[in-house]
């Protein structure tokens, strides 16, 4: 049984233009040890996946249809309490911007420990206290630096220290949203490096979302590429980095291999993304898509089996031609 498993997920936030269908039938599975990243443009639905396996969606968001199974219950049943046993124990979340997810009026470690103390009745703060010195070994901050304050981190140990943070409860499941955000190159595969190395240690499930799609492709197992709250593609890290099928993964891997290669004319989107107040009754992509036709507009996408573990959803049935 998989760790995570999640079928035909549609959300909605309710809008003063409308309901803006962020989220459409979305599904897919994660089992435990292994990382499933999504990656897409701003705007196309990957944090809401996350916060909504969290529970923390905005009052103005709605879960309209679909089931989320983790370790065999069922998340989008459960009560506000039970979900709170789950927050963090179960499931935790890096959250993007490591730089104000600390608060600056508290010691770091006090933070770390705040999580151990709500989740782990009768426990004392001196052993809270070591299990915050095993997280910051585990994640290489000096244990000298644990009665410091969020200011006196560089990016990378803030960053650091919120891994810690999620990690506080040994959960199953890790959320990373963009979990290196401003970081420069170095530190950032530092980074990267240091979540491998403590998923490979407690076997950790990771659902990890980048708007980058050669970090996704360093760091994931499987790959979902979203355009406008739909995933477009989904299948094997190489298959889908290496043999992109449909047109909009091939223009994200297009660019990262412009950038590789230094190329003076930056690519560029020639249309604006649909409006997901009123979303086109057929393929999303079509507007800008190179492959586009009329068929396109009007006819909603299938899912098309490239080979056993790498699929498009497009309206062409011979997407290579």
């Amino acid at each position: 049984m998989s760790l995570l498993e999640v079928k035909n997920l549609s959300i909605t936030y309710q809008t003063r233009g409308g309901p803006l269908r962020a989220v459409e039938d979305i599904s897919f599975s994660l089992d435990k040890g292994k990382t499933l990243g999504f990656v897409g443009e701003s705007g196309c639905g990957k944090s809401t996946i996350g916060f909504a396996l969290m529970g923390l969606l905005p009052p103005n968001a709605t879960v309209t249809s679909g089931s989320v199974q983790f370790n065999g219950s069922d998340l989008l049943s459960l009560s506000e309490e039970d979900l709170r046993q789950v927050r963090w124990q179960k499931i935790a979340m890096i959250f993007q911007a490591a730089m104000n997810a600390l608060n600056p009026v508290h010691r770091v470690a006090d933070q770390v420990a705040e999580a151990i103390l709500a989740h782990t009745p009768g426990i004392s703060k001196t052993d809270a206290r070591a299990q915050v010195r095993e997280l910051f070994d585990l994640v290489e901050i000096p244990a000298k630096r644990m009665s410091d304050y969020p200011h006196q981190y560089s990016g990378g140990m803030k960053q650091r220290a919120v891994i810690a943070m999620a990690l506080a409860c040994r959960p199953d499941l890790i959320i990373a949203d963009e979990p290196t955000t401003a970081l420069d190159v170095i530190v950032q595969a530092q980074i990267l490096d240091e979540i491998k190395a403590i998923q490979k240690e407690l076997n950790l499930g990771i659902l990890f979302i980048s708007h980058d799609i050669s970090v996704v492709a360093d760091v994931c197992d499987h790959i979902g590429v979203m355009y406008a709250g739909q995933i477009v593609e989904y299948g094997h890290r190489r298959k889908v980095f290496e043999s992109p099928g449909h047109p909009y993964t091939q223009e994200l891997v297009g660019s990262h291999q412009a950038l590789m290669e230094a190329q003076s004319q930056p690519l560029s989107a020639p249309t604006a993304a649909p409006n997901l107040l009123s979303p086109p009754p057929g393929c999303r992509y079509c507007t800008r898509c190179p492959e586009g036709s009329d068929t396109c507009r009007v006819e909603k996408p299938q899912w098309i089996e490239l080979t056993d573990d790498h699929r498009i959803f497009c309206c062409h049935k011979n997407p290579d031609e």
